[in-house]
């Protein structure tokens, strides 16, 4: 019975890692770009947030999340804790998830003074 337990304690314990990688719910053949405000910014593990607030086509305020790589992988593409503050204007590009809802996975950041920065490198930018 030991055995059992132990099986499915390990079990639990990977579910967390199969749903935490679920970029295959987002639209990778498409790119979206939006200009906000940004509400929030989470550089840290494991992976990097922001929330921004983005007028729709009717002048109503939607509540959008974008998600990006570790804070490490960013910081290899000139990121820090710093680069956002709430308050700031910026655009972001990236891929919508396929719910509808308001979540993108992030592929570049364009800064109100015309900066880009590419979430994966410079490799992987659209």
């Amino acid at each position: 019975m030991t055995l059992v337990a132990f099986a499915f304690s390990l079990l639990l314990a990977a579910a967390p890692v199969f749903a935490h990688h679920a970029w295959r719910s987002y639209d990778m053949k498409h790119l979206t770009s939006m200009t906000g405000t940004v509400t929030g910014f989470d550089f840290g593990n494991p992976h990097v947030w922001m929330d921004l607030d983005v007028k729709n086509d009717r002048g109503e305020v939607e509540k959008w999340s974008a998600g990006g790589p570790s804070p490490s992988r960013m910081a290899n593409a000139g990121w820090t804790k710093d680069t956002l503050h709430p308050g700031d204007q910026i655009t972001i590009v990236g891929n919508r998830i396929g719910d509808g809802t308001y979540k993108l996975r992030l592929s570049k950041v364009v800064l109100a003074n015309g900066r880009e920065l590419m979430c994966y490198g410079k490799a992987y930018g659209p």
